[in-house]
């Protein structure tokens, strides 16, 4: 059985069609659920389906604390599903190529620091973009830089506001991250 954890840091949309489509898989299995939020809406999806929630603080990420804890679930990936810290040097070193991130754009456009979000689909749209998409890309020191593993874009041209293209990225998200998730592990 592959394992899997999933970092996350908000409401948790994308955790929940990840946590469905393994679900009744006899392949892998989510084994847990880290936040650096106490209130994330992630933690009560997590309940819901039964899976261990850990939350944890700036201090237990940076010291090892966390680390500690992944070790000993032994994870085959690492899955980044709207988690915004940066990822400790110490983790990434440890788990080389098996920490994913999807990103809300079609990278290189639109990444880096404080580029997520809503944040992103301003931009994409102050912009006049026709298209934007979603990035799923490995981990590595820098926000955002990582090999990328799937981009799909998306015709963004009838849009008017940020949240219609935040609509139209979710869909995207929703229907690939889970897949691609699962063909990294086979």
């Amino acid at each position: 059985m592959r394992r899997i954890v999933i970092f996350a840091s908000g409401a948790g949309s994308n955790t929940e069609k990840i946590i469905l489509h393994f679900k009744n898989s006899t392949f892998a299995k989510i084994f847990a659920v880290f936040s650096n939020k106490a209130n994330a809406g992630v933690l009560e999806i997590a309940r819901k389906n039964g899976i261990k929630s850990i939350v944890f603080d700036r201090e237990e990420f940076e010291n090892g604390g966390v680390t500690r804890q992944i070790e000993e679930i032994k994870p085959d990936l690492i899955v980044l599903a709207g988690f915004l810290w940066k990822f400790p040097a110490d983790i990434i070193a440890l788990y080389p190529d098996k920490i994913i991130n999807i990103h809300p754009a079609l990278l290189p456009k639109y990444g880096g620091k404080g580029m997520y979000g809503k944040y992103v689909h301003e931009a994409v749209l102050h912009n006049k973009e026709k298209e934007t998409g979603i990035t799923v890309h490995y981990v590595n020191e820098h926000y955002d830089e990582g090999e990328y593993i799937f981009q799909k874009v998306v015709n963004i041209e009838q849009c008017t506001s940020p949240e219609e293209i935040a609509q139209k990225v979710h869909e995207l998200e929703h229907e690939h991250f889970p897949k691609i998730i699962e063909k990294l592990l086979q």
